[in-house]
């Protein structure tokens, strides 16, 4: 298959078809450039524009990618933190706009980052920094950072992730209870609503795909529920004894 032209058939329609989600310059050039089969594992559906799942995360398609970036409005030399590194394309298309060596990213999953880095370092993106964190809390040794961006659902921006942002920075997330909107964030205002999308929602420790569960054993839970007992007591004993009337003689 003859990539560069799938590609540059792929970005025409997303320039210029029903979706016109891109602009040429510079995202649209970004996404010319970025090898997406070397991102996916199929490569006949590398160009579809489709969503699907991969380690239990989703691979954006590449309309909803490319909107993020521009909802992003990176530009060159900003510094760029990915929150949700995934398969490491979105990332990729970043770099080519900032520069490798200004993007960082992370992901809660283990095998995402491997995968991520992976992918990032055969298609040329070695420089890209990705780790193994809890994206709620950032990656606050880089920050602070000129744009901020969040590929996972979440009730409210975390505050770790404004308080990273330069001054004049931008963050884009969806947001939302239930219904999310896809909205940038400046000076911790809502500056642009970009519409309604449909992330999968940002995971704590735990919930990630492979995670280890902990699996309480029925010893601890004797021992936890005696726990509680014992803090219940000894707040009624407390309380009775404070509430009893003086002894005679006193």
């Amino acid at each position: 298959m003859e990539f560069a032209a799938v590609r540059e058939s792929m970005v025409d329609s997303l320039e210029h078809d029903t979706k016109a989600v891109v602009e040429a310059t510079p995202v649209g050039d970004a996404m010319r450039t970025v090898p997406r089969h070397e991102f996916v594992d199929a490569e006949h559906r590398a160009y579809m524009d489709q969503s699907f799942t991969h380690r239990d995360s989703t691979v954006l398609a590449p309309s909803l990618a490319g909107r993020l970036v521009e909802a992003l409005a990176p530009e060159p030399g900003d510094s760029v933190l990915v929150v949700g590194a995934g398969v490491g394309y979105t990332v990729a298309v970043l770099a080519e706009i900032v520069g490798a060596r200004r993007v960082h990213a992370v992901d809660i999953s283990r095998q995402l980052v491997h995968d991520a880095r992976r992918n990032l370092r055969t298609t040329g993106y070695r420089d890209v920094l990705v780790d193994c964190r809890d994206g709620a809390q950032g990656l606050p040794e880089y920050a602070p950072f000129d744009r901020i961006l969040l590929e996972a659902g979440v009730a409210e921006v975390p505050r770790a992730l404004t308080d990273q942002l330069a001054p004049g920075g931008r963050l884009v997330a969806p947001v939302g209870r239930g219904e999310q909107r896809l909205l940038a964030i400046e000076g911790g205002e809502e500056v642009a609503d970009f519409g309604q999308v449909g992330f999968k929602p940002l995971l704590i420790d735990g919930e990630q795909g492979g995670a280890i569960t902990r699996n309480r054993t029925e010893r601890e839970d004797r021992e936890h529920a005696a726990r509680a007992r014992q803090r219940r007591q000894g707040w009624e004993i407390e309380w009775d004894v404070s509430n009893q009337p003086p002894r005679p003689g006193r």
